[in-house]
């Protein structure tokens, strides 16, 4: 437990999206000279001393061969890792450590065959034929104020007397943000139907609850810590929130599965003016192109090579998650679904948490969003979701094909990317395609 706490001690100091963060006047500069020239962003590296020096001490303290050790030990790698790719801040070694610790758009997920870009590929292509409005001609938008005011009801009747402040602020980079004690969200930004329900469920009913459900583990105040480690979860869990609840659209889906190609983009060598081009493409809108190309850059080289692959865990992890939960429920063992909310774990550090959680170590999560507290539909959908990879998709897209008369061209296409698996547009398999 001590080591726990000394892992906690060591985490604060390892703060990333803020060491990596740009100031407004980036933004400015970049648009008053005709957004033709790179971004100038200047970083101060962290000292990885403090940190480093805790996770000494917590490893000396680690003698064991159990789960709860090699969780444990699995922690103190981590916030070592982040603590060393903060003081290399804006170089090369920045990026090697940002895969180490967040993965990269082709890293295999864990049936060792697909990877991320293939569903960002798959999502890209499959999501072109719609749009929001084609789907739900001229949605409805609401102003700051009245997402402020669904929120602020919103989080008071689930976390009532812990529910975080909603807050309206002058400045932004994205339309809203979250942390352990607030909801921001920018002045003068508009919102679908669609953004506060994803607020909600993702923001408010999984980040903010774990990390509340983590500082109430007072055996091990280590479950309250977000690091690196528990990114790749924690936002597939958010993002497996956004479907289960219904609140997931297209412009969202497409969003986040052009975060991964436009990474790829970035590691391939294309440099902040070409992925923000690939973004203004895809938004038409100056601003947020900008918004979604500094997200890929932060941290990194802007000449290309060397970007920032946190923005890949949005896909890998709801993969990850989905795949967990559909296992689990045909192993029987849904329980290890709530064991996910405990604090800010990754799935492969269940074991220790359950491990905890038997012994009495580890409190039950209070806060549960309302779709895992009563698990009678997610159980049914889960169970149901689990045949559906034995259905040979190609045969049935080739039937319903003929009877919708599509064209026999576009059948066979898609059913040749199907047949062949990961690879590119050609077939190769270098950096995968369809999912």
């Amino acid at each position: 437990m001590q080591a726990a706490a000394l892992l906690r001690k060591a985490e604060r100091g390892v703060r990333v999206l803020r060491s990596v963060a740009w100031t407004p006047q980036v933004a400015a500069t970049f648009f008053a000279r005709g957004a033709r020239e790179l971004p100038e962003v200047v970083y101060t590296p962290g000292d990885p001393a403090p940190a480093l020096a805790d996770v000494d001490a917590a490893r000396q303290l680690l003698d064991g061969s159990s789960p709860v050790h090699g969780w444990l030990g699995r922690v103190a790698g981590v916030i070592a890792s982040g603590a060393q790719m903060l003081a290399s801040v804006g170089t090369r070694e920045f990026h090697r450590l940002s895969c180490e610790l967040y993965g990269t758009p082709t890293g295999r997920i864990t049936d060792g065959i697909l990877c991320p870009l293939d569903l960002a590929r798959h999502l890209d292509e499959t999501l072109d034929h719609f749009t929001d409005s084609n789907l739900l001609p001229s949605p409805p938008r609401q102003d700051v104020e009245q997402v402020a005011s669904a929120l602020r009801r919103a989080v008071a009747r689930h976390f009532e007397e812990k529910a975080p402040q909603v807050e309206v602020v002058d400045y932004l980079s994205a339309n809203a943000l979250a942390g352990a004690r607030y909801i921001r969200l920018r002045r003068g930004a508009s919102f679908s139907d669609r953004d506060v329900y994803q607020l909600v469920h993702h923001e408010a009913f999984v980040h903010i609850g774990t990390t509340l459900n983590g500082v109430e583990q007072k055996s091990f105040p280590v479950l309250a810590s977000g690091h690196p480690g528990t990114t790749r979860t924690q936002e597939g869990l958010a993002v497996f929130a956004e479907f289960i609840s219904g609140s997931m659209d297209l412009d969202r889906l497409r969003r986040l599965a052009d975060r991964v190609i436009a990474i790829q983009m970035a590691i391939d060598g294309a440099d902040f003016l070409e992925v923000y081009r690939f973004f203004l493409g895809r938004t038409h809108n100056l601003q947020q192109a900008f918004e979604n190309a500094r997200r890929v850059f932060r941290g990194g080289l802007l000449t290309g090579g060397a970007p920032f692959t946190k923005d890949g865990v949005y896909i890998e992890g709801l993969l990850r998650v989905h795949n967990f939960l559909r296992a689990v429920v045909q192993l029987g063992r849904i329980d290890c679904l709530h064991l996910l909310f405990c604090g800010k774990i990754d799935i492969e550090d269940v074991p220790a948490v359950a491990m905890l959680a038997s012994e009495g170590l580890c409190e039950y999560p209070r806060f549960l969003p309302p779709w895992a507290a009563d698990l009678r539909f997610l159980a049914s959908y889960l169970a149901y979701s689990a045949f559906l990879n034995q259905v040979d998709l190609s045969a049935v897209r080739a039937h319903y094909a003929e009877l919708l008369g599509c064209s026999a061209a576009s059948a066979t296409a898609a059913t040749a990317r199907a047949a062949t698996g990961p690879g590119d547009v050609d077939g190769s398999r270098d950096s995968g395609w369809s999912l």
